[in-house]
């Protein structure tokens, strides 16, 4: 654990604020929000690669779609099978 992370723990701060993680709000299987992202690496029906500040997430399923797309948010849906941190 790092000493930002440490600081965060016992300052009782949120780490998506103090250490820019990223946040991934899964409802149900067919819909997924991510916030705190820096780049989308790959696009398709079957994969979306997402670069965030700590790590790479992969969200693999059937029939992906990003519904729509901020600065700092994503929506995706389709049936999501599997959800990986690289």
């Amino acid at each position: 654990m790092s000493f930002r992370e440490r600081a965060a723990d016992a300052l009782n701060l949120p780490k998506d604020l103090t250490l820019g993680a990223v946040i991934m709000t899964i409802t149900g299987k067919h819909e997924a929000y991510v916030e705190n992202y820096m780049s989308l690496i790959e696009y398709t029906e079957e994969l979306i690669r997402i670069q965030t500040r700590t790590c790479k997430l992969e969200i693999h399923g059937r029939q992906l779609d990003i519904a729509y797309y901020t600065n700092d948010e994503m929506k995706i849906t389709g049936e999501i099978q599997e959800v990986k941190y690289c």
